[in-house]
């Protein structure tokens, strides 16, 4: 059986953690929340759902789910496969299976969990999300001949193909700079259908002005950047 682990970053996901944790299905071995400056209950309801718990007082997604990985690397068994999920509860932690299985089924080396529009529930993604996702995807096509259509935060990957991308984002950049580099390295990847719904909480990026500006100049940027190389 494949040992599966579980990422989540988390900042002030107090009232959505211990749900996302309670759903994560039995064939994980375990499930790591790294704490990223929550202020709230965080990392208590994180630690009563069963969860391990870092922290990493660095601000940002990609410094959170780089301290996450730092975690796994130092352990003597490494896993086969890692997933990488959000706190909010907006995914649907109960569809990891399906988003492993064509890594388990077809040895593909990356999934991406699609957030549909017939899946997604009405208001769960943001007008900028929404246009922020098609541009994204859009460049990726246009300079990489890419299938991409979405930078869902739901995804898996194998284990060693994840330390092969060599990631370097510290903050909004690291979901699409996982992408451009799946694409540059020639990794397989496929993306499977997954529901959404509204997340508890406000989100730190698209639930802000600053956030979304800021993400966006990320993604931005490095799809210029690897459209250069």
């Amino acid at each position: 059986m494949a040992d599966i682990k579980v990422i989540i970053p988390a900042v002030n996901e107090g009232d959505s953690i211990a749900k996302v944790v309670a759903e994560i299905p039995n064939s994980v071995s375990e499930v790591i929340v790294v704490n990223n400056g929550s202020t709230d209950n965080t990392v208590e309801n994180a630690k009563k759902a069963g969860a391990t718990v870092l922290t990493e007082n660095r601000k940002g997604y990609g410094y959170a789910c780089l301290k996450g990985m730092d975690y796994v690397d130092q352990q003597s068994k490494k896993p086969d496969i890692i997933v990488f999920i959000d706190g909010d509860y907006s995914d649907y932690p109960e569809e990891l299976d399906k988003i492993v299985a064509p890594i388990l089924e077809k040895d593909i080396d990356f999934v991406v969990g699609a957030r549909k529009k017939s899946l997604r529930e009405p208001g769960s993604m943001t007008p900028q999300q929404v246009f922020g996702n098609q541009l994204a995807t859009f460049l990726m096509r246009l300079f990489f001949r890419a299938k991409f259509t979405d930078l869902g935060p739901f995804r898996a990957l194998k284990y060693e193909k994840l330390k092969a991308l060599e990631m370097q984002d510290k903050t909004y950049g690291w979901t699409v700079e996982m992408q451009l580099k799946i694409l540059r390295k020639k990794m397989s990847y496929i993306e499977v259908p997954v529901r959404y719904k509204q997340r508890i909480g406000v989100s730190k990026v698209s639930g802000t002005v600053k956030g979304t500006i800021f993400a966006g100049v990320k993604i931005l940027g490095w799809i210029f950047k690897y459209s250069l190389k």
